[in-house]
């Protein structure tokens, strides 16, 4: 008999792995890992820069928060979403575990004091937006800390064939460069094959390192109907499926007309969009995250970073531009493991329409320029001028004006800024700023109340430098403290300085930022690179076409045929899709079986409800057939409308019968 002599790996090994399990139970109060979450855990603690595929809802944020708990050493995490890093630092520091997160709705103070703490203290999680990485403060920063790892979420947003390209995500490669000795965690619940090498390319891997988790999501069933009345099938499901759910649409005025459908008949639903006041958004989420409401009709603009694990369904009102985005909406349903639906809606002009959308998101490269001309124009900036400009840009209001499609113009700022010239953020918080329109020295020759505004103009002047040469960010709250005033009586004193012509004044707000990255030109001088659109457009037309193909389908199920198209090779039928559900029944067709007890099971179930409301496992349990057809019987009487749901998640007869 051979005797194991362990190797000094094979301990080190079996010590991380018993350290992880020890963060896992005190921190998560978790037992096991999921699926692939160790094994892209071991990767990371192993030093080696790693992209995950994950689906949504599998846990992603576990793969890079465990291992930093298990050593020393502070985790960056990368992320477009400033709602999502606030929602990360909240629940980790209610488990104890210090985190932060920078993001421009803080003022230049506060981020220097937060960055100091990443360098000298003992924060271990560091949200940020990739826009961040280009400030010098940032970089010179970023070199004093003890890293450990470098997280980076949405990570097929670097990669310029992606469904979602964001070219701020180009410069992660910057941290690399900081800190060449400490690995990368790329993650992302969607990539191709050709995005999965972008990615790795674009974060500078030594080595391709790919963990890819299933995509199967075996509690979610996947449908598509073709129908010309989608309001009918779109309440059949909500009167059928007990829980909440999202009603994705592809306009704002659709969020609108549909909330107020599925209220007449009944329903409480409410409409989320772009276009709405933040504060009414946030407070339309809350309201269904609550339960107040049960169903959000909305733009794709809702839904990321939103943890409601107990979504019931999704229907897609409207076709997604791509799967990728398909399976990412579609995935919001039934992540706390339980039985949920995802319905695509279809009707015969939709894919007309579809085309019609994709040519205007391709615009000709004369009106890019042209856009790119009116930008600059609307932002009022003068030919040669603007390079590190930073603006408010309101792309509704923009649209409205010049009379473009939305998705016209997005197609065309992601083209200028994969050329360089401009870069578009999301929707955050901006600190108030102040310019100083006057030089110091006819600041006192102007004739000012002096008693009250001299004071206050020495305030500013003292905390903030560089005023009288570009926009500033300011903290009200801070010159409050050091005026002595009320902030409210800081921000009258600001708009008096305003009104004088003594500065210019930008309050705080919630806007997308425009960064102009060079000097305006004369549109005739732009010049884009052919293959930034060609190959962008081909690339499109592909995923469009994979997006027909899945409405299209009637032989492959739906679960096996998102799989493959994330690269997976695995034969998995899921067994609840439309596709699967059909095909199960007319195997039994064939085989002769459904004839003779089906009559009779469908009777039994439908009397037992006539006595009284009952959950689905107490109807079938004294079936005489398998599980799997007391599912199937339930789910064809629901198709019916023989039975419903109630609110409470009982079955009953429907009302309709």
């Amino acid at each position: 008999m051979l005797e194991f002599w362990p190797t000094k790996e094979y301990l080190c090994l079996k010590m991380s792995e018993t350290k992880l399990y020890e963060v896992l139970r005190r921190y998560w109060g978790y037992e096991e890992f999921r699926p692939m979450q160790k094994e892209i855990i071991l990767s990371v603690m192993a030093g080696r820069d790693t992209l995950a595929l994950m689906p949504t809802g599998g846990g992603k944020s576990l793969t890079y928060q465990v291992p930093t708990m298990a050593r020393d050493g502070l985790c960056i995490v990368v992320t477009p979403l400033i709602a999502l890093m606030k929602d990360q630092v909240d629940n980790l520091r209610r488990r104890g575990i210090q985190a932060v997160a920078i993001h421009s709705g803080l003022s230049p103070q506060e981020i220097d004091r937060l960055l100091d703490n990443c360098a000298y203290g003992s924060v271990k999680f560091l949200y940020i937006a990739p826009e961040r990485i280009a400030t010098e403060l940032f970089l010179t920063r970023v070199a004093k800390m003890r890293l450990s790892l470098i997280a980076v979420d949405e990570a097929h947003c670097i990669s310029q064939w992606g469904y979602d390209f964001r070219p701020s995500y180009l410069r992660i490669a910057e941290l690399r460069r900081a800190h060449p000795e400490v690995p990368i965690l790329a993650l992302t619940a969607s990539a191709t094959e050709l995005v999965t090498q972008d990615i790795m390319e674009n974060l500078n891997f030594p080595a391709p390192n790919l963990l890819r988790s299933s995509f199967l999501r075996p509690n979610l069933s996947y449908s598509v109907r073709h129908t010309e009345d989608k309001n009918e099938q779109l309440l059949r499901l909500v009167n059928n499926v007990a829980g909440c759910g999202i009603v994705y649409v592809r306009t704002r005025e659709a969020t609108e007309q549909v909330a107020e459908f599925l209220r007449s008949e009944g329903i409480s639903a409410t409409a989320y969009h772009g276009g709405m006041a933040h504060a009414e958004r946030s407070i339309r989420q809350e309201e269904w995250i609550r339960g107040e409401v049960r169903v959000m009709v909305a733009t794709n603009a809702f839904g990321m970073g939103i943890d409601k694990p107990d979504v019931r369904f999704v229907v897609h009102y409207t076709m997604c531009d791509s799967l990728e985005s398909y399976y990412q909406e579609a995935g919001r349903a039934g992540r706390d493991g339980q039985r949920a639906y995802a319905l695509l809606l279809v009707s015969a002009d939709d894919n007309p329409r579809l085309v019609r959308r994709f040519e205007q998101e391709f615009p000709p490269l004369e009106r890019v320029k042209e856009i790119y001309d009116q930008i600059c124009s609307y932002l009022q900036v003068a030919v040669g001028d603007g390079k590190g400009f930073a603006f408010q840009f309101n792309i509704f209001d923009f649209c409205a004006r010049h009379h473009y499609y939305e998705g016209m113009v997005s197609c065309a700022l992601k083209l200028l800024q994969l050329n360089g010239y401009m870069t578009l953020t999301d929707a955050q918080e901006n600190p108030a700023r102040i310019l100083f329109t006057v030089s110091r020295d006819d600041l006192y020759r102007l004739r000012l109340n002096r008693n009250e505004l001299d004071p206050f103009i020495r305030v500013l002047l003292r905390l903030y430098h560089g005023v009288f040469n570009d926009f500033k960010p300011i903290d009200e709250r801070e010159i409050a403290t050091w005026s002595g005033y009320t902030i409210e009586r800081v921000r009258e004193l600001l708009r008096r300085l305003w009104q004088l012509r003594v500065i210019r004044y930008i309050p705080s707000n919630r806007s997308p930022i425009l960064y102009l990255n060079e000097e305006r030109l004369q549109k005739e001088d732009l010049y884009i690179a052919p293959e930034t659109y060609s190959r962008r457009k081909e690339l499109m037309m592909e995923r469009f076409e994979q997006m027909l193909h899945y409405t299209q389908n009637e032989d492959q199920c739906r679960s096996e045929l998102l799989d493959h198209y994330f690269g997976s090779k695995a034969e998995h039928r899921c067994g609840i899709c439309d596709i699967c559900l059909r095909r199960k029944r007319e195997e039994r067709q064939k085989r002769g079986e459904e004839q003779p007890d089906t009559e009779h099971l469908r009777q039994t179930i439908l009397t037992r409800l006539k006595q009284a409301p009952s959950d689905p496992r107490t109807v079938t349990h004294h079936l005489a057939c398998s599980p799997e057809r007391a599912t199937e019987l339930l789910h064809t009487l629901l198709e019916e409308q023989k039975i419903a749901y109630t609110a409470e998640g009982l079955l009953k007869i429907s009302d309709q019968q």
